[in-house]
């Protein structure tokens, strides 16, 4: 279906957290890309994922990406903890300690993201 799209029409494909896609299907849908890109050159892929990928999105799209990593800020993270906490319907399910605990916790372990951006002939990373 993307190769016939991307055949007639300027194509933008985004995909978000393909780390999280199992490890076969991944492989496939990267090495359709790659293919995709290199026949049909006005086709663009923006995707998202954790920096473990980077190297294997690398490989698969034969260096026509560009990196920008990306991390939230705790400020944010908590934030948007607390909107959340905020809309709970049953208040009394939890204390004031749990409360802390959740607030001091997530945003300890948010991990980084990065996002691969496909630029056609000429990649250019970006730090």
């Amino acid at each position: 279906m993307l190769q016939i799209t991307s055949s007639r029409k300027r194509t933008f494909v985004c995909m978000d957290a393909l780390d999280e896609c199992m490890l076969g299907n991944r492989v496939k849908l990267l090495d359709s890309l790659n293919k995709i890109l290199q026949n049909f050159p006005g086709t663009r892929v923006f995707a998202t994922g954790r920096p473990q990928i980077r190297p294997e999105m690398g490989r698969r799209l034969a260096g026509r990406v560009a990196s920008l990593f990306i991390s939230p800020k705790r400020d944010d993270i908590i934030g948007y903890i607390r909107t959340r906490l905020d809309e709970d319907t049953d208040p009394d399910a939890m204390d004031d300690s749990l409360e802390a605990d959740i607030l001091k916790k997530i945003p300890e372990d948010i991990s980084e993201m990065y996002v691969e951006v496909t630029l056609g002939k000429l990649p250019r990373v970006i730090h």
